[in-house]
């Protein structure tokens, strides 16, 4: 996945970045936005903005993955005499701060630019014939650069929010369904049964959606039986794993059941020679 402009997400769409390859207006945000590492000190927070209330545990476990992993997605700013004022970002930017981060990775534009940018995107979003994976992305990224949480987007774009937050849930696709998803102008319902289904699953479906013209309730009878399979066979590997543990505690060795078979391994020789006079 390439690294652009206009990524990133929280709990509720669980994708860390957002493809610039499905980002209607990555010419145009090229065009006005500059990507660079700022000092932490040059930038400060919007007054102006609603949110005041910043959760410090979580705000910390945020801390805690940027020391580890770096800030994954810029903030955003806008030049403001001799500083940088926030317009989206401030709880990486208050993170980063607690993670002892010198500078952080910041798009630079101008106030005009971002109006601008952002009417664009809006623009872009009401498009009939933007197909359902560029619209998420347009959702996403009005949410990450510019503030707006699922209600706001909706407003703007005239939609209700439950339709705002399911098309952005396709984000979850993986890369390769996002690509065929656009490649062959998949529709977001016939999709959507994919987003929560395991990647088996998705390579199964992909193939008969698109070859046969699969229909929304054959992908959603297919991901449901398939499903059930699963947890059918997830309550007797959990059943097994408990076996497992009782006799390995019981023999002080590692125990594995497979299929028919119980495989016990020892450390060395005489765990062996105490297992044996066990059994």
């Amino acid at each position: 996945m390439s690294f652009g402009l206009g990524k990133g997400f929280d709990s509720l769409i669980p994708t860390d970045l957002v493809d610039e390859d499905f980002d209607p207006t990555a010419l145009e945000d090229e065009k006005v936005s500059k990507l660079v590492e700022l000092k932490i000190v040059d930038i400060v927070p919007d007054l102006e903005q609603p949110r005041r209330d910043f959760d410090e545990e979580s705000l910390k476990a945020l801390a805690d993955s940027i020391s580890e992993q770096g800030v994954l997605q810029p903030v955003v700013v806008v030049k403001e005499g001799d500083k940088y004022k926030l317009v989206a970002g401030e709880r990486r930017w208050r993170a980063s701060k607690i993670a002892g981060l010198e500078t952080i990775p910041a798009i630079i534009r101008t106030l005009d630019a971002q109006n601008r940018l952002e009417l664009s995107i809006i623009e872009n979003a009401q498009r009939e014939d933007l197909n359902a994976i560029e619209l998420a992305t347009a959702y996403a990224k009005l949410k990450t650069q510019f503030n707006l949480d699922e209600a706001g987007i909706a407003k703007r774009i005239g939609k209700s929010r439950a339709s705002v937050v399911g098309t952005m849930r396709l984000l979850n696709l993986s890369d390769e369904a996002k690509k065929e998803m656009r490649k062959h102008n998949l529709s977001e319902g016939v999709m959507r049964p994919l987003v929560s289904a395991d990647e088996k699953i998705v390579a199964e479906v992909l193939p008969k959606i698109i070859n046969d013209g699969w229909s929304v309730r054959q992908v959603e009878r297919y991901v449901a039986a398939h499903k059930k399979k699963s947890s059918s066979v997830a309550v007797k590997t959990d059943k097994y794993i408990k076996q497992e543990e009782e006799l390995s505690k019981k023999y002080a060795a590692k125990v594995q059941i497979t299929g028919r078979t119980i495989k016990i391994s020892c450390k060395n020789a005489n765990d062996l020679a105490k297992l044996l006079q066990k059994l």
